[in-house]
């Protein structure tokens, strides 16, 4: 949660683009707040995974400068020029690995470590490594 606090405090908006239906969504706004993260806007895509993530229109239509999941489908149809990082998880039965792991900017164990690299410039950085790190 720290995390997402610094990066408000950052000058970033973080909005959650959850794959859930419609009628969750003021569920999910009002158990975030209540775990006190700083974010005032879920979007719900439903959850149908297929040749496109369910999040990527959304992620047309708001063009953020980020898109943070831990699920590596859901990157998939995020368009260019929004950096893609992916939060790892546990190979082991995960989604996240595989050759669709090109298509991610950066990768990170942690939401703390995506936020620390993010506000240290990381992103930056990465355009010049050809934005993979």
């Amino acid at each position: 949660m720290q995390a997402c606090h610094d990066l408000v405090v950052g000058g970033y908006e973080l909005v959650c683009v959850s794959a859930l239906r419609a009628e969750f969504t003021q569920a999910r706004l009002q158990n975030l707040k209540t775990l006190g993260f700083p974010i005032e806007i879920v979007v719900a895509t439903g959850n149908d995974v297929t040749q496109l993530s369910p999040k990527a229109s959304v992620i047309e239509k708001l063009k953020p400068v980020a898109f943070v999941d831990d699920f590596l489908p859901y990157h998939r149809g995020v368009p260019h020029g929004v950096h893609k990082a992916l939060i790892r998880r546990e190979e082991n039965g995960s989604p996240n690995v595989g050759p669709e792991l090109e298509n991610v900017n950066s990768q990170h164990l942690n939401l703390r470590e995506f936020a620390n690299w993010w506000l240290a410039g990381g992103a930056v950085k990465s355009m010049f490594t050809g934005g993979k790190t």
